[in-house]
């Protein structure tokens, strides 16, 4: 890593699991540093002992190696850094940038009642005479001015300092804040950009204002809006998935999701589809938008499908291996892989999703007898189960390339006096039990000669 290359991070809060809109802000901050040589660290801010629990943390991690997202060197525990946060704090109070509070909850809840939408004023700021008494370390802030924030996607956003209180840094029980832990820890793990959402853009500048007095250069600020629903309010579980698992979950593959997820408030151009090399070398905050971005399901679901088309077979079937691991299903037999890798062209073309694959391949997955459903059975009368003993005994022989076989059941059709539709629907209801199906010659190059055959001959014998 070069001097001047970027440090990113991705700090969540282990409370549950990880939101996509958390996935998106990981995936930014993975972007810009990898596309400059950059670092890209994980900080889980665990502090909250109630709520952060171990299964939390590894649902984000797991989330964050699915979707392909690595990060350098070990994850940072925020808690376990308290006593270095509670260092810094009384490293404020001796150089006069902090002091000592005594103000109880009730004080502090009767002078906000006498003085609504005024930021708190302590009466212990320039105290001298202190007590020997429980008391909270404040921040001194500065009363006069403003607090400036240049912020790479917001523009510059202006805070007038009269309107931040004095913040606690250390409650009275000896423990830090959040907003003393993120800016000791963003130092001390030598972060240059802070990318995260714009829901955070009212803390910037008091976290500033920590930075200012301990004397410390402040990072690069890019505050990127937060993801919405289609119909343009704010996303939650009324607009279906919003866990990056539950994607998983749909079958999308980790390659869709980050380019969709790039594509969410950043833009390159006109470019809508691209793999991760492009996205590295074209990812940058200038290109990130204003506006909150909607999830577009619809979208999602072309982009999936393009990534499938673009895959090597054996990807996708790694891809398959894995989503049927997630949803708790069985896995793929040696002969069912065997099956769907030979018909992975046809299945590659209409799919958009891995569910979507499977119900294209589910020719591969059946055994016999198949059991035909009743539209496709419709097609299995006494005059098609002929036809089809016909195309068997055609095929015996055939060398069992697609043309050959498409050659004999155009045969078969011409003899009937019929098109070659009036075959194919049979034949796919022999084959596949359905009348939704991938091509029938797909199908049965896929099977082979064998049990290509034993299927047919199944509804051949009920022709008598």
């Amino acid at each position: 890593m070069t001097p001047t290359a970027p440090v990113t991070r991705f700090a969540p809060s282990p409370t549950g699991y990880l939101h996509v809109g958390g996935a998106r802000t990981a995936l930014f901050n993975w972007l810009f540093a990898r596309g400059r040589g950059g670092k890209f660290l994980l900080r889980i801010e665990d502090t909250d002992r109630a709520r952060s629990t171990p299964e939390a943390t590894e649902a984000i991690l797991k989330g964050l190696r699915w979707l392909g997202l690595d990060w350098d060197g070990e994850p940072v525990s925020q808690f376990e850094r308290r006593d270095r946060h509670a260092e810094v704090a009384r490293q404020m109070l001796e150089n006069g940038t902090a002091y000592r509070c005594f103000s109880t909850t009730d004080e502090i809840a009767a002078w906000r009642e006498a003085n609504p939408r005024q930021p708190f004023l302590s009466p212990w700021r320039d105290a001298t005479d202190l007590p020997d008494a429980p008391h909270a370390i404040r921040l001194k802030a500065p009363r006069d001015g403003e607090t400036v924030i240049d912020d790479q996607v917001q523009g510059q956003v202006r805070v007038a300092n009269d309107q931040l209180d004095d913040m606690v840094l250390l409650r009275s029980d000896g423990t830090p804040t959040y907003m003393l832990a993120v800016v000791v820890d963003d130092h001390d793990m030598g972060v240059t950009h802070v990318i995260r959402g714009d829901d955070h853009l009212t803390n910037t500048a008091r976290q500033i204002q920590i930075y200012d007095a301990m004397g410390w250069d402040r990072p690069t600020y890019a505050h990127i809006p937060l993801i919405h629903g289609e119909d343009g309010k704010k996303l939650s579980k009324r607009h279906g998935a919003v866990g990056l698992h539950e994607f998983a979950a749909l079958g999308y593959p980790a390659a869709a999701m980050r380019n969709y997820l790039a594509r969410l408030g950043w833009s390159h151009g006109d470019d809508e589809l691209f793999d991760d090399a492009q996205a590295r070398d074209w990812f940058g905050l200038e290109g990130i938008g204003r506006a909150p971005a909607r999830l577009d399901f619809k979208k999602l679901e072309h982009v999936s499908g393009h990534h499938l088309g673009a895959m090597s077979d054996a990807a996708v079937l790694d891809e398959l291996d894995g989503f049927l691991a997630e949803t708790g299903a069985d896995p793929l037999t040696a002969t069912h892989r065997q099956r769907i890798a030979a018909a992975m062209p046809a299945l590659k073309e209409k799919a958009r999703t891995l569910p979507g694959l499977l119900d294209q391949a589910r020719f591969a997955l059946i055994e016999r007898p198949v059991a035909v459903e009743e539209k496709a059975s419709k097609s299995l009368d006494t005059v098609s189960r002929g036809m089809l003993k016909s195309l068997t005994a055609a095929v015996q022989n055939a060398s069992w390339s697609r043309d050959d076989l498409e050659a004999a059941a155009k045969a078969v059709a011409e003899e009937n006096g019929v098109g070659l539709g009036k075959i194919a629907g049979p034949l796919r209801a022999a084959l596949a039990g359905t009348s939704a199906t991938p091509s029938v010659f797909d199908m049965m190059t896929a099977l082979g000669r064998e049990e290509t055959l034993a299927r047919l001959q199944d509804q051949t014998d009920l022709a008598g």
